[in-house]
């Protein structure tokens, strides 16, 4: 539902767009020849940001633990999951997880840019500015896994330890944690994912952050993917070598 509510929404607003501005000229090379039917597409649009914001919502739910984000994310509606292949060992991929900073992934400022109208700094690691802002590690099991997350009602506050973190149960509440998982496939090969998971609690919250994710997850998205393949260039790099920032 997330692709098929973001692509309604997207469309919706477009329809708005384009309807509103052949109010004053009708586009008549799309179709537009009257401002009544400008308000026909007007209204269209909205229709489908209104069915883009209520597409129905499911919980999905991990019975046994098998990972640590498992561990603080059982339950979740949102999600994303991606993978890449690394030709090095396990250690190396822990440090250049460590180690990468916002040059090093494309289009990484950009989006962040479009998403909070701020960028973040581009020679500091990412993790390390996360973790100074608003997410917790809640785990760190170095070769292995690493897990961040941020909770609250959106009204600030302290950050949660690991085990607030788990507990929190109150609506109206958002759990978002994101983790990096090295499963190692041999000496010199292993395979790395990054999965995203978001629980959010009481209606309003859900339906919220619905909107909220259907509209930055094409972005999202492309962040994940991207910052692996920035991961898998520091890790596949020669000792002594610092991959160059990605333009």
């Amino acid at each position: 539902m997330t692709i098929f509510g973001g692509v309604l929404l997207y469309l919706g607003l477009i329809g708005i767009g384009v309807g509103i501005l052949s109010l004053v000229k009708p586009f008549r090379f799309l179709g537009i020849r009257t401002r009544m039917r400008g308000l026909l597409v007007a209204g269209l649009g909205l229709l489908a940001v209104a069915a883009g914001i209520y597409l129905p919502v499911s919980e999905t739910r991990v019975e046994t633990a098998r990972t640590r984000l498992d561990e603080f994310v059982p339950a979740f509606q949102f999600s994303e999951f991606h993978t890449i292949s690394i030709s090095a060992s396990k250690d190396r991929i822990d440090a250049a997880i460590w180690k990468v900073t916002p040059g090093e992934i494309r289009f990484f400022s950009t989006l962040m840019w479009i998403r909070f109208l701020h960028g973040v700094p581009g020679r500091s690691p990412i993790l390390d500015t996360f973790t100074a802002g608003r997410f917790q590690m809640l785990a760190d099991d170095p070769g292995r896994e690493i897990v961040l997350g941020q909770a609250g009602d959106g009204h600030g506050g302290r950050k949660l330890t690991a085990e607030e973190f788990k507990a929190l149960q109150r609506a109206p509440a958002i759990k978002i944690a994101m983790n990096f998982r090295i499963e190692e496939v041999d000496a010199a090969h292993c395979r790395l994912t990054t999965e995203t998971r978001v629980y959010a609690m009481g209606s309003r919250a859900v339906r919220g952050f619905a909107t909220y994710w259907r509209m930055i997850y094409p972005g999202s998205s492309l962040i994940r993917r991207e910052w692996l393949r920035a991961i898998k260039r520091r890790a596949e790099a020669a000792a002594d070598a610092s991959p160059a920032p990605v333009r």
